[in-house]
């Protein structure tokens, strides 16, 4: 009741606007005393033993996650915390601060409860990210995703990746490459070949040398957000140059550049990464594949178009051991956590499994 009347306000404004709004609301949440109290009790999710499970090292209360791109800076994490995810990603991050593409840039098809946005990583850079991490109380695992600025080539992209890992590495519980955002120019051909594999071993050496300065610690995972627009043979060598540069999962997967189910609307055919319920069928298949192409043994976090428990399980289903939203989020409010959580539940323990990890890949 409650999100449906702040959705009549912010759907009548811009898009960005109403983005920037709700995450300053949810920023100053986290500074009011007894505010994330009160978004957990409205809207956390009860800690059943069924949905909690373990991935890549890391403890999760449920599978339910935010995505990356909703929360760039980090600065409200603990309140998408309070409200019931079981992990959240802030980011995607650059190590120098950048404005990203031009105004216009986020767009809603509400007809389709879809987004197109070409945001182009805006935000405020690593060091900004860390400060407003470091005063960060995280109950839930944090993500930070991690890309390259616009200005920096391909050929030097290691740099940035591993910068931000530096800056970030404290202050973060795993890092995603982002190798897949259509936004910024030639970003995509970083998913092939040699040029993964050798932007991959760069991460990961440099995760490796940053974890013997605390001794005794798990190495933080490093996962690699792909896009869902990758060919067979593409994503056959992608999933390869992932397996062999020792890093720990994928992220299934990125927005499309796909727009025959929006074709037909005023703000189909803009440039950019199309989300929502339009991504859900082909995201699923992308997580099918890599579970079958690595079977089983590479963690798989599924991402693109769930709406309801039934979407986010078949995801489970089709390999993927932990979950995220963001569109859907924009759409059904926060109350859309709890449902999924508790959806998923249901349907694992309707299907004989003793708890929904077991139903990853089944």
């Amino acid at each position: 009741m409650l999100y449906s009347i702040a959705k009549s306000v912010l759907f009548r404004l811009d898009p960005e606007r109403a983005h920037h709004l709700t995450i300053g609301g949810l920023t100053a949440a986290t500074r009011v005393p007894g505010a994330l109290g009160a978004l957990h009790a409205m809207y956390g999710v009860p800690k059943f033993a069924e949905l909690a499970t373990e991935v890549c090292g890391l403890k999760f209360p449920n599978p339910i996650g935010l995505s990356a791109g909703l929360d760039k800076n980090g600065t409200a994490a603990e309140a998408f915390a309070a409200m019931g995810f079981g992990f959240v990603e802030v980011g995607t991050v650059t190590p120098v601060g950048q404005p990203g593409n031009e105004q216009p840039r986020l767009f809603r098809l509400k007809e389709h409860e879809a987004l197109i946005n070409r945001m182009g990583f805006n935000n405020v850079g690593a060091e900004a990210m860390a400060a407003s991490l470091a005063r960060a109380r995280m109950p839930v695992p944090l993500f930070v995703n991690i890309g390259k600025n616009k200005t920096t080539p391909n050929e030097m992209a290691a740099d940035d990746y591993v910068s931000n890992l530096k800056t970030l590495y404290e202050h973060g519980d795993a890092f995603v490459v982002n190798v897949s955002s259509p936004n910024t120019p030639g970003l995509r051909s970083l998913q092939q070949g040699d040029e993964m594999r050798a932007l991959l071993q760069a991460v990961a050496a440099a995760r490796d040398t940053l974890s013997t300065a605390r001794p005794g610690a798990a190495k933080k995972p490093v996962l690699v957000k792909i896009a869902p627009d990758l060919t067979d043979e593409q994503l056959a060598d992608t999933v390869a140059a992932v397996v062999a540069s020792g890093v720990d999962g994928l992220v299934a997967t990125n927005t499309t550049l796909a727009r025959e189910p929006v074709a037909s609307h005023p703000h189909g055919n803009e440039a950019g990464g199309l989300s929502g319920k339009p991504l859900r069928q082909r995201s699923t298949e992308v997580i099918r594949d890599v579970y079958r192409e690595t079977q089983g043994g590479l963690p798989i976090i599924g991402s693109g178009g769930i709406f309801t428990p039934e979407d986010a399980y078949e995801k489970i289903r089709a390999g993927a051991s932990l979950v995220q939203v963001y569109t859907a989020l924009i759409y059904e409010g926060p109350g859309l956590v709890r449902r999924l959580a508790e959806g998923v539940r249901t349907l694992a323990l309707a299907d004989g499994f003793r708890s929904v990890s077991e139903a990853v890949g089944r």
